[in-house]
């Protein structure tokens, strides 16, 4: 995690921590480059990242301000973060169907920028929000970015293995999203109906200097899922 990243984090924990509500004044710029022992730039940086994430806002002369309405349960899609981040109050298990070394799919070769003879981690693993699925997940992890991953791993959170295990900088992701009807797997795993809505949502995930190295098909269980986008205009 780079060092703007970080700072970033640690002030929304702060604001979570504090239960500060929409409106509320953060410290100023100089109070945060003394707290955090940085220059104004990463503090800019920081307070640039969490303005995109809705968390704060800020008003020429007058400070930084808290922004965020967070409604519990709503997953944010603009978040690079997982679930356990966005459900930290919740119960947030999984169940491993299926991990293995092979090699990509033309679909995944293309949106990793991998060649088709190139290593990929599969898996696959249903996601559970308080004992109820959430969401079907598979993702190809490009083997020579990810270098290891075992059950213990993806059992609980991949992203956090990657970024405090591996080291890795996570700088963004593309996100695609369709609306289509659960087929039979798809039903059985979710524990709902064949033909059921669904939305299906395709992500590829960078690291900070551009490099795909993660992606991965998310079918959400239409019941159990909420979502929120907060947006500067």
């Amino acid at each position: 995690m780079l060092k703007y990243q970080h700072i970033a984090e640690e002030i929304e924990n702060y604001i979570e921590e504090h239960k500060l509500q929409q409106g509320d004044k953060l410290p100023v710029l100089q109070d945060l480059m003394s707290q955090f022992e940085v220059s104004k730039s990463t503090v800019t940086k920081a307070l640039e990242l969490l303005e995109t994430k809705g968390v704060v806002f800020q008003v020429r002369g007058s400070g930084i301000f808290v922004r965020r309405h967070k409604r519990k349960g709503y997953i944010s899609l603009l978040s690079n973060q997982g679930f356990k981040k966005n459900l930290e109050e919740f119960q947030i298990t999984s169940k491993v169907i299926q991990l293995d070394v092979r090699k990509p799919t033309t679909e995944a070769a293309l949106n990793l920028n991998i060649g088709p003879d190139d290593d990929v981690y599969y898996v696959k693993r249903v996601r559970y929000i308080q004992g109820q699925p959430l969401c079907l997940e598979e993702s190809y992890f490009n083997k020579s970015i990810v270098t290891y991953l075992n059950n213990e791993i993806i059992t609980e959170s991949i992203f956090n293995y990657i970024t405090d295990g591996l080291g890795l900088n996570v700088g963004f992701s593309d996100m695609f999203l369709h609306i289509d009807k659960l087929t039979e797997e798809e039903a059985g795993y979710l524990g709902l109906e064949k033909g059921d809505p669904k939305l299906y949502v395709e992500s590829i995930f960078h690291l900070t200097n551009g490099q795909p190295f993660d992606f991965s098909k998310v079918t959400y269980n239409y019941v159990q899922s909420q979502f929120f986008i907060q947006a500067v205009i």
